[in-house]
């Protein structure tokens, strides 16, 4: 028993070795990560931030940003061409879990770089998504709580039904078997993606179009995407989001909007529009302080119009280039009973953590 452990040991290093070797000859391999963990009390809402009766207390993971562990790489084909890689997996570091059945869930992708733009295939993130990471007023930060990530780009729309080829019934935030190309031009990015719906005598079924427009300089940037998926039923979502952030003084400002309308039936459909304003302020080289505003309004075929209003401030105390420690505050308020019968009219929450980045 010995003898077979210390062996399997030995062939465990070998291999990371020869690994490492093959890597260091041939291209640049690198593994990144972020593990973020905090604490959470909520009244109106459960532990998931769910509307709720009662109050909550509970560890989180991910709170401020997403934890995650991914794999990148590229290699040097000559003439100006690389070839890439990138898998990313999302991480409970409450439980130690991964965030999702599908291991890679967050990117699963491989292609090619030149002086023409990039070309990558496999699961990856939508171009709502991508619009969404340049102006959205808390930076991505609160992923599974950010409305603009929830509902403007489509991570929870919640609508019971998949759209494109997501692999989930409630989101449509990552695609599988899906194409995106990235051209840059000085300031200005484009993007196009089309996601590929693999069903037997339908192109049309599951499948996803987008295109988008950027631009990025130290102080402005700007954005607008349009994407559009289909469910195995051939009904339609289509979405846009815009945006705009500027750098006044040390302030940044974000205004963002997005609207996406679904055929949830032949004869139904919900629509969302989501509205976000905020400014990210540094109070010292070492303290940032983040306060947004959330306006959500939802529409569907036969029933009152909801919605919900939310506020969120975050303050971040930097330890070092990787480490930081942060105090989260949030209020939203339901509008014409968007919680559901017998939940609290208002939910409330505050968090503290830690975040390390790698």
């Amino acid at each position: 028993m010995k003898t077979s452990s210390a062996l399997n040991k030995i062939a465990c290093a070998a291999a990371i070795v020869c690994f490492t070797s093959l890597s260091h000859g041939q291209s640049a391999v690198g593994i990144y990560g972020v593990a973020d963990l905090g604490v959470r009390h909520t009244s109106g809402m459960d532990a998931s931030n769910a509307p709720a009766t009662a109050n909550a207390n509970a560890m989180g993971s991910g709170i401020d940003t997403t934890s995650r562990l991914g794999y990148r790489g590229t290699e040097d084909l000559g003439g100006g061409l690389k070839a890439e890689f990138n898998f990313e997996t999302g991480l409970n570091v409450d439980t130690g879990t991964p965030a999702n059945a599908k291991f890679f869930d967050r990117a699963s992708v491989v292609g090619l770089s030149g002086a023409w733009g990039t070309a990558l295939g496999g699961r990856q993130t939508t171009l709502l998504a991508d619009a969404v990471g340049v102006v959205d007023p808390l930076g991505n930060r609160y992923a599974s709580f950010n409305p603009n990530i929830q509902i403007a780009a489509l991570s929870g729309h919640k609508l019971g039904q998949e759209y494109g080829s997501a692999g989930s019934s409630s989101g449509s935030y990552r695609l599988d078997n899906a194409i995106k190309y990235i051209g840059k031009f000085g300031n200005f990015s484009g993007r196009a993606m089309y996601g590929f719906g693999e069903q037997n005598g339908s192109n049309a079924k599951l499948s996803s179009t987008g295109a988008s427009l950027a631009y990025e300089d130290a102080r402005f940037a700007a954005t607008l995407a349009y994407s559009q998926f289909k469910s195995i039923a051939n009904l339609d979502l289509k979405a846009y989001f815009g945006g705009v952030s500027a750098k006044l003084g040390d302030s940044k400002l974000n205004l963002s909007y997005g609207q996406h309308e679904a055929q949830t039936s032949l004869v139904a459909k919900t629509e969302n529009k989501t509205l976000g304003l905020g400014v990210n302020h540094p109070l010292s080289d070492s303290l940032s302080l983040i306060a947004t505003y959330y306006k959500v309004d939802r529409s569907r075929t036969g029933l009152t119009a909801d919605g919900f209003n939310r506020m969120v401030t975050f303050a971040e105390y930097k330890l070092s280039k990787r480490s930081l420690v942060y105090a989260e505050l949030d209020s939203t308020k339901w509008k014409n009973n968007y919680q559901g019968t017998g939940n609290a009219s208002t939910g409330k929450g505050f968090s503290m953590g830690v975040k390390h980045t790698f």
